[in-house]
């Protein structure tokens, strides 16, 4: 009976070249998924409260959180997330 398990692709950043190769993962200009922004948002209740739609998606996305509802359903879970209190 053979192995199930699968040797890993030598380059899983999509594009060949360009990068240093560190344990079989690409290293340099490409991106593997989703980074974690390096700074919190330092925003306000009332900078929430007014933010216009396009902000909030966003920085919703920016975190890899869910983008989705309406304005004030974005708006409630951007505060929910961001702030201390809430």
């Amino acid at each position: 009976m053979g192995s199930i398990a699968r040797p890993l692709p030598t380059n899983l950043g999509g594009v060949s070249g360009g990068g240093a190769a560190t344990n079989g993962l690409q290293v340099g200009r490409e991106r593997c998924g989703f980074q974690m922004p390096l700074h919190y948002p330092r925003y306000s209740r009332p900078e929430y409260e007014e933010m216009p739609e396009w902000k909030l998606d966003c920085l919703l996305a920016e975190y890899g959180l869910p983008v989705i509802g309406d304005v004030h359903h974005k708006r409630k879970f951007a505060m929910g997330a961001f702030l201390w209190s809430y």
